[in-house]
């Protein structure tokens, strides 16, 4: 794996937040980055599909994965030792797979890069709440959990699965982190 630096010439880790709808994805990392004193970006998705006055089509979700990997270096300057991504490739794949049953190939070949260094999978354990942009409640959550979690699987990446709700839920996701920091630098 290239070694990632920010501006002090410290190793980035990049943490993404990934799961089913409505599994606390954004408050986590929100949450994460004001306890590790660095940022989140935020999920873009959400924001470029509710702009959108029409629903949404391909080319939108290929402008929502370039821009999901564009942000993943314009952030990484700017975060303290650790950045939070409010979702990543995993979720556009599969949403690619799903709603349009093809993908860029580039998506597959960027998450085979591991330019992510670990994945919290929220777990589907809180309600999901109905909003205009949000497609997949009831048992779908329960589906693609488990597509999510093949994914991460399947590219080989790490990744730990956050579970309970409120503060049990942060604190379940810190030490989640914690303890992959600590996996790091006991083997550096």
């Amino acid at each position: 794996m290239e070694k990632r630096t920010g501006s002090a010439g410290d190793k980035i880790i990049r943490i993404v937040l990934t799961g089913p709808e409505c599994t606390g994805k954004s408050t986590l990392a929100v949450q994460l980055a004001q306890h590790y004193n660095t940022l989140c970006i935020p999920e873009y998705a959400r924001e470029y599909v509710s702009s959108l006055s029409r629903p949404y089509t391909y080319e939108d979700i290929v402008h929502i994965a370039e821009t999901q990997v564009r942000q993943l270096d314009e952030f990484a300057d700017r975060a303290n030792r650790i950045l939070f991504l409010d979702t990543f490739l995993i979720i556009t794949k599969v949403w690619f797979d799903i709603v349009f049953h093809r993908r860029p190939e580039w998506i597959g070949n960027e998450l085979s890069r591991h330019s992510v260094d670990f994945y919290l999978l929220c777990d589907t354990d809180i309600p999901w709440v109905a909003d205009p942009v949000r497609e997949n409640g009831g048992n779908r959550r329960e589906y693609l959990l488990e597509l999510y979690k093949k994914e991460l699987i399947d590219h080989g990446c790490e990744f730990g699965i956050v579970q309970g709700s409120g503060d049990e839920r942060l604190n379940n996701a810190i030490r989640l982190v914690d303890n992959y920091i600590h996996k790091l630098t006991t083997y550096v």
